[in-house]
């Protein structure tokens, strides 16, 4: 079953979710600070969900995020950072 990602923030943080029939079944968590950095600082993809490739999806809306509002990126988690390794085209919107 496909599950949509959703977005939400206020001033200071922010997430990318993913839900579920019984709640939260993935999360991607950041601050944002007033430089316009986001820093990505949690990355978490409930145990029976693992290997589907949600976080990495989560990343990857973190990124179309950053670059549709020229944000950057602190990728301090090291899911995200492993990320921001493995795909070059992140590399626009690293700090």
């Amino acid at each position: 079953m496909e599950s949509p990602i959703k977005h939400r923030e206020n001033d200071r943080m922010g997430m990318f979710y993913m839900e579920g029939e019984k709640g939260t079944i993935a999360e991607l968590t950041y601050t944002k600070n007033s430089e316009g950095v986001i820093t990505i600082d949690h990355t978490e993809v409930k145990r029976q969900y693992e290997g589907q490739g949600k976080a990495t999806e989560l990343v990857a809306a973190a990124v179309h995020f950053a670059r549709n509002n020229n944000l950057k990126i602190e990728p301090l988690c090291p899911f995200a950072e492993v990320m921001f390794d493995r795909y070059s085209e992140y590399s626009d919107v690293r700090a």
